[in-house]
């Protein structure tokens, strides 16, 4: 296998490379990043010397240099993560997330579709993996939970350009036969990522004694996945997936966002049980985002049955783990934030 990981700088990207590249099916992993505010090479000093990890700065709006990087290094197998993925940034310039999330995974199919052909047919022992979000669903009511048949009814421009690529990547399997799967996760938590979603904002917030910002009434629920065992689900699925599947990735595990937050508020007076005064007296309700979905939930079911993946993270211990992780690499968010500003 001569693997492609796109966004491999990123949170969910640097943590797959760290858990698969000593896999010995694994002949190289070429990790594609544009290192844009929320790619970080810090993240990958674990494999820095590893000689079948390869970095590689392109931009996946360089059709050229894509469609290089994908000949010159004879990709096998690709799992695309590279995206513009953070909604507030969608909402105020969205832009970036069409060129990128639909333009760029355009360019990156084409580059596949280029190198893979053979006689006419594109060739089955080469797959394409692309990760994508259970926010192509839109928002759910009280009940009920995501299936991969769920119609897409996204609610910002993130989500819309999400799903923009995810039904590109299954017109490639219709089209032109392509070797395909897609994943659609729920929300992932854990070491690595970038400072402005929740729980990093939340565990910053506390620990800089600032107010800690919560959208509306907080009761929007998300279903929340520990990276770990998101990576795992990636890479069997790349591995034992159904050609042009798609498959949801989720845990069963629905929270509100105030939930979460008081969670964290908690698990922070545990570990630092000298900070000053009521972590949750921090909570501060803002003005809520617009077109906030009010509650995602994924029925991981067709994972579980087809290919036996199950969750085995524990919510609350590695949610005190993540607390733990990010107070103790503070030089890594300084670094992250610093680049972000520029």
């Amino acid at each position: 296998m001569r693997l492609l990981v796109t966004g491999g700088a990123g949170f969910i990207g640097s943590n797959l490379i760290r858990a698969i590249i000593d896999r010995p099916e694994l002949e190289c992993l070429i990790n594609l990043d544009c290192l844009s505010y929320a790619g970080n090479l810090a993240s990958l000093r674990d494999v820095e010397g590893n000689a079948k990890h390869r970095f590689q700065k392109v931009d996946l709006r360089d059709k050229d240099a894509l469609r290089s990087v994908v000949k010159n290094h004879a990709i096998t197998h690709v799992i695309h993560l590279a995206a513009e993925s953070h909604v507030d940034r969608s909402v105020a310039g969205p832009d970036d997330f069409i060129h990128t999330n639909v333009v760029g995974t355009f360019n990156l199919l084409e580059a596949c579709r280029d190198e893979w052909t053979q006689n006419g047919a594109l060739r089955d022992d080469c797959r394409f993996h692309h990760v994508s979000t259970d926010e192509v669903y839109g928002s759910l009511g009280a009940s009920g939970q995501f299936i991969e048949e769920s119609p897409f009814a996204p609610n910002s421009p993130y989500s819309a350009s999400k799903a923009s690529s995810d039904l590109l990547v299954r017109s490639y399997r219709q089209t032109y036969g392509m070797n395909t799967v897609v994943t659609n996760s729920s929300n992932n938590y854990g070491p690595f990522q970038h400072p402005e979603k929740l729980i990093p904002v939340v565990i910053q917030a506390l620990a800089n004694r600032a107010p800690i910002p919560v959208y509306g009434d907080g009761q929007n629920v998300r279903d929340w996945l520990h990276v770990t065992d998101h990576v795992d689900a990636l890479w069997l699925v790349l591995n034992h997936g159904s050609a042009g599947e798609t498959y949801n990735i989720g845990t069963r595990n629905e929270r509100t966002n105030l939930s979460v937050v008081e969670l964290l508020c908690d698990l922070f007076g545990e570990l630092q049980p000298d900070a000053r005064g009521d972590s949750r007296a921090l909570i501060s309700f803002v003005d809520d985002r617009p077109g906030h979905d009010r509650r995602y939930a994924i029925d991981a079911s067709k994972i579980e049955n087809e290919l036996g993946w199950k969750p085995n993270a524990d919510f609350r211990s590695t949610l005190r783990d993540t607390v733990q992780w990010y107070l103790t690499n503070q030089d890594w968010i300084f670094e992250v934030v610093k680049r972000s500003s520029r």
